[in-house]
């Protein structure tokens, strides 16, 4: 079967991710896939180094009327079996472009990002006509979707996000390395997230956490794992600021864009995910295969992740007083870390191993192709 997926946004976090390790997993049961991005993106950068093929696009926003003649020729020159997109802004050039051709090829939206406007005016009408099957991440973007989008709920499913568990496994991965390349000593009690730096991923909260934290423990360090994304810069200077700001300097290390994340989880004892409002949260998930104990905010996709003292535990959403409060209580009790930790690998593996989700994948393409 042939897939063109498309991921047409330029910046980088879990939904380009995603696209790429679902990719991935298809090329590796012989589907021939071809990657639809915007050159030198992030997604084009990362798909390059695995070998991915690539068609460059220059449309990420709604009128590109050279790009849909460009993607109209490619689609009238190739065949494909599905086409699969992962950024509903790609509907504006991919549906004209199938329009053009008099292509029937199925079209499948996965919807990875909520909305806050309702786009159910004609034109959104039209554009959304054309789409077959639309899957959503978690339930409150299914639900996000029926209430912004323009598509009845019997083309609305939901496939979650998905974690490669076999390279996140704590079995094959020693953390040692990294404790020892950020000088981090063996009774440092080491939290970390990982996250884009942008508004909204929780950074201020998880700082106010700690300036309290360290006041009653001397054995703590911090990582914030990731990097600004494009345009970003202004709130990475903001969060560095404001370690300065808290005296956490000493406290906290700022580990960079990292490509070693089983790793870096490896070397963490406790893994903090305090995003304001999150569609899903892969790099929670990804911790969770690691066995890190996670504490999270309650709020929207997590939702569907973690159930609080089962496998992880929840905070008041914004509330850095309550992180602290959860983040204290695995401070406090190493087994109760390695009981959550267990407890989430068990959920990954029941409900987001890769595996699964791909048969899920596959199964929708199937049924789509059979339905021509």
């Amino acid at each position: 079967m042939k897939i063109l997926m498309s991921c047409l946004s330029r910046s980088w976090g879990g939904m380009e991710m995603f696209v790429l390790t679902l990719t991935e997993q298809l090329i590796r049961r012989n589907f021939e896939c071809l990657l639809v991005c915007y050159p030198d993106s992030k997604i084009h950068q990362e798909a390059k180094k695995l070998n991915i093929t690539i068609i460059d696009l220059k449309a990420n926003s709604y009128f590109h009327p050279v790009q849909i003649l460009k993607l109209t020729s490619f689609l009238n020159q190739n065949k494909f079996d599905i086409i699969h997109t992962h950024y509903s802004k790609d509907l504006w050039t991919l549906v004209p472009a199938l329009n053009l051709s008099k292509s029937k090829l199925p079209l499948i939206l996965t919807k990875q990002l909520g909305s806050f406007i309702v786009k159910k005016d004609f034109l959104h009408k039209k554009l959304y006509s054309r789409v077959n099957m639309t899957t959503a991440i978690s339930t409150i973007i299914k639900n996000n979707l029926l209430e912004t989008c323009p598509i009845d709920e019997n083309k609305v499913t939901i496939i979650f996000n998905a974690v490669d568990t076999n390279k996140f496994d704590p079995k094959n991965i020693d953390g040692k390395k990294i404790r020892d390349e950020f000088e981090i000593k063996d009774n440092e009690i080491v939290i970390g997230m990982s996250a884009r730096f942008t508004e909204g991923k929780g950074h201020e909260e998880l700082l106010l956490a700690a300036k309290d934290l360290v006041q009653e423990y001397d054995n703590l360090k911090f990582f914030l794992v990731g990097e600004p994304s494009r345009g970003e810069n202004t709130y990475g200077k903001k969060i560095r600021d404001m370690v300065d700001e808290l005296k956490l300097s000493e406290k906290v290390i700022f580990t960079g864009f990292r490509t070693d994340m089983p790793e870096m989880y490896s070397a963490m004892d406790i893994f903090a995910f305090p995003s304001h409002s999150e569609a899903f949260g892969i790099a929670l998930t990804e911790a969770m295969s690691m066995e890190r104990a996670c504490v999270a905010s309650n709020a929207n996709g997590i939702l569907d992740i973690i159930e609080d003292n089962i496998n992880g535990l929840m905070f008041e959403n914004k509330n850095h007083t309550s992180l602290k409060e959860k983040l204290e209580q695995l401070i406090n009790s190493k087994s109760e870390r390695e009981r959550l930790g267990k407890e989430a690998r068990k959920t990954v593996i029941q409900k987001f191993e890769i595996q699964k989700i791909t048969n899920d994948f596959t199964k929708l393409y199937n049924k789509l192709k059979n339905n021509q």
